[in-house]
């Protein structure tokens, strides 16, 4: 936990957000069953509401807040927009630590990551900033390394490459890619194949899955280079 701490001083909140393509919201422009579904069902506490695409994000709603008013027999998508808080914009550059304190001075819990653009890259919450310290113990979800009774880990290739090291304790490089699927594909220089086996800075793996254009699972082999 020390050595969590002391490595946020280094981390940015792009190392450890969820990436744009992962991101899970409501859009405005479906139904209203299909927003009506998407709130009983979500698994989060609070999801982006957007009209399209998440670039014309128009604020957070608080899933709890929302449950309470479904019983509305005229429930509407003008009823999710009054509920809705202002989104939080984060520069993708922006210290770990800081936006720690960020959050707690602003009493908010989640926000949207953008580039010198203004486009939205990732989103990041409280709870990120957290895990990035302690790790799993404030965590009930699956985790994306899974190891094997032969000593293997499959891993969703979307993970970070920071988490993937802080998972398993090994050391890939953290300089250049964040996720596993950009450390795989600038090792290569191609999108590689399932089947495809290589040795990653001293890590041998084999590509499981891909899709599109992006790798998807990983398996690294049980015997690393010492």
């Amino acid at each position: 936990m020390l050595l969590g701490i002391l490595d946020l001083e280094s981390a940015t909140v792009e190392d450890i957000m969820t990436r744009r393509n992962e991101i899970v919201g409501i859009d405005l422009e479906m139904g209203v069953e299909h927003i009506i579904q998407q709130i009983k069902d979500s698994p989060h506490t609070q999801l982006p509401v957007y009209k399209k695409n998440i670039d014309r994000v128009i604020g957070f709603l608080h899933i709890r807040k929302a449950l309470v008013n479904l019983h509305k027999t005229d429930f509407d998508k003008q009823d999710v927009v009054n509920m809705l808080t202002k989104p939080e914009f984060i520069p993708e550059s922006t210290p770990v630590h800081a936006q720690m304190l960020r959050f707690k001075n602003d009493k908010i819990r989640i926000g949207l990551v953008v580039d010198e653009y203004g486009d939205v890259q990732g989103l990041v919450t409280l709870n990120d900033l957290l895990q990035e310290i302690v790790g799993e113990l404030i965590t009930d979800d699956s985790p994306a390394a899974r190891k094997q009774s032969d000593g293997s880990y499959l891993v969703d290739a979307n993970i970070t490459v920071r988490e993937l090291n802080r998972i398993t304790q090994w050391s890939l490089p953290t300089e250049g890619p964040k996720t596993l699927n950009g450390l795989i594909i600038e090792y290569m220089e191609v999108i590689p194949e399932p089947g495809t086996s290589l040795n990653l800075h001293g890590y041998p793996i084999e590509i499981i899955q891909c899709s599109n254009n992006t790798v998807k699972l990983v398996k690294f082999l049980s015997r690393f280079k010492t």
